[in-house]
């Protein structure tokens, strides 16, 4: 029976940790245990091999699932440490597996690491776009025209960056190597690294002569106008993307995408919520104890709506199919009505008096208020 310990113990992590926790857990341990920071001292190097052999199987995802499903036995033949310059590595030896781990520490490949890889063809930025809409637009929809500043490609060298009849040389900071190759005293020993050259940004070609027109960017800034169909039913704040509408890819990359935001005015009388719309519609007294024919504002124009007599103030009404129209459907939302009864705030005497002969046949009783509210206060005082 194998008397290994198991590799997730080892590293000190769950079994269902990620990759990035067990690489943390690994780079912790293997310069707690490395042998530059532990001379003589064999169980630290007996440590850092067990570490780095837990690492090597847990890292490689096929090998974790081997180790995960029969143990030690899964990976056997594939996962012995075999010393610091052999195969136990999977046969990348030293430097592949502590390439990455130790890049991160002093910037740069380790050892003889390999070289950063050449940028090729990227896609251009997204944009973001405002645009200001009423609210009848975003019900109904509308074509507009909007104003996009982005980067255009260079109509004078074609997006190169060259002066035209001109072209790229090597870079003189990295002989065309793409990056610049240092060595570093550590307390692990020499490590060589590399950077990207500054000067080149990693390409190995510089421009011998820019473009005058671009500065060598290959691109310039430029305000588009755009035209966009704002689909009917549109609600404030969502988004209409425009693919291949964004900012110019470099090296022949695509272009961004356009994404336009949509801001929706208020309305003077309208809310909206969803696809429904909502509506305050005041009323006389008389026509809420008599009902009437009133007409109702919608956003197709004035409808016209019975209310029936004994309408109280608060009741809702539905109009159905004069809400806002769906994005996806012919279908449209509702309107609904509330009805508000006005009280009439100032009477003459004449209508005081009708008023109370109503009350009067209704059998109410009035008290009309004899005093203000102030008034009411000064006579409780004068009572204590």
């Amino acid at each position: 029976m194998s008397t290994k310990r198991d590799y997730y113990e080892v590293l000190g992590v769950d079994k269902n940790a990620d990759e990035q926790t067990i690489k943390k857990a690994y780079r912790k341990l293997a310069m707690k245990y490395h042998p530059d920071r532990n001379p003589d001292n064999k169980e630290a190097e007996e440590k850092f091999k067990e570490v780095n052999e837990a690492y090597e199987v847990l890292s490689d995802a096929t090998k974790r699932q081997n180790y995960d499903q029969f143990g030690h036995e899964g990976v056997n033949g594939q996962g012995g440490f075999g010393g610091f310059g052999g195969q136990g590595f999977g046969g990348g030896g030293f430097e592949d597996m502590f390439g990455d781990i130790f890049g991160d520490i002093f910037g740069g490949g380790f050892g003889g690491g390999s070289r950063p890889r050449r940028r090729g063809p990227e896609r251009g930025d997204d944009i973001k776009q405002t645009v200001n809409i009423s609210f009848e637009e975003a019900a109904f929809g509308k074509k507009a025209s909007i104003k996009v500043n982005r980067s255009e490609e260079c109509n004078e060298c074609h997006g190169s960056g060259a002066k035209p009849g001109t072209s790229k040389k090597t870079c003189p900071t990295c002989n065309g190597q793409g990056e610049v190759r240092t060595v570093q005293r550590t307390p692990f020993g020499n490590i060589a690294s590399s950077r990207t050259c500054s000067t080149c940004g990693g390409e190995g070609e510089v421009l011998e002569t820019p473009c005058t027109k671009c500065s060598g960017k290959g691109s310039v800034r430029k305000v588009k106008t755009i035209e966009v169909d704002i689909p009917a039913g549109i609600d404030d704040g969502q988004m209409i993307k425009l693919s291949g509408q964004g900012e110019v890819g470099s090296k022949g990359g695509p272009r961004g995408d356009l994404y336009i935001v949509v801001n929706v005015k208020p309305h003077s009388l309208f809310t909206r919520d969803g696809f429904d719309i909502y509506f305050e519609m005041p009323i006389t007294f008389s026509q809420a104890a008599l009902g009437d024919e009133i007409e109702v504002p919608t956003l197709d124009g004035k409808v016209k709506y019975t209310i029936p007599e004994g309408t109280q103030t608060g009741t809702v009404f539905r109009l159905r199919e004069k809400g806002i129209p769906k994005l996806r459907g012919n279908s449209r939302g509702d309107q609904y009505v509330k009805v508000i009864v006005d009280t009439p705030k100032k009477l003459n005497e004449k209508q005081k008096e009708l008023l109370r002969q109503f009350a009067a046949e209704c059998g109410e009783e009035v008290h009309e208020k004899k005093s203000s509210f102030g008034k009411k206060i000064e006579n409780l005082f004068k009572k204590k």
